[in-house]
């Protein structure tokens, strides 16, 4: 699977687990870093780690990718999945709006979501 289709998947499965604000952005031209960056927001530690644990599901078994690592689950407010090519990046509220990727990363490409994320979701394109 191509990263694009690797970033939908995340998408997806944050979306099936309630998570907020899920969007996208396409990095492939600003960074060897990643791919894209998929940035979604948890409303507890708890939110936080079962929507990571969609992800990690959903990657698993449809695209037989794992996470190379698995960064801040400790502390609930940000966890980082770094799949190479894709970067899933799960805050609080308050991380979010600290660390706002998507104002530094501001000259990616929003990748559309909103024909697989339901209205829950708030697809950010």
């Amino acid at each position: 699977m191509n990263p694009k289709e690797l970033a939908i998947i995340a998408a997806k499965a944050l979306d099936g687990k309630k998570g907020k604000e899920i969007s996208a952005i396409e990095i492939t031209d600003l960074t060897a870093l990643a791919d894209y960056f998929v940035i979604a927001t948890g409303s507890s530690n708890t939110q936080i780690n079962a929507l990571c644990d969609a992800v990690e599901k959903a990657m698993k078994e449809e695209a037989g990718e794992v996470p190379l690592h698995r960064e801040g689950h400790r502390d609930g407010t940000w966890v980082l999945l770094d799949y190479g090519c894709i970067a899933v990046h799960v805050f609080s509220q308050e991380a979010r709006e600290f660390y706002s990727l998507e104002r530094l990363w501001s000259d990616g490409k929003k990748l559309d979501l909103s024909a697989v994320l339901t209205a829950d979701g708030s697809a950010e394109a």
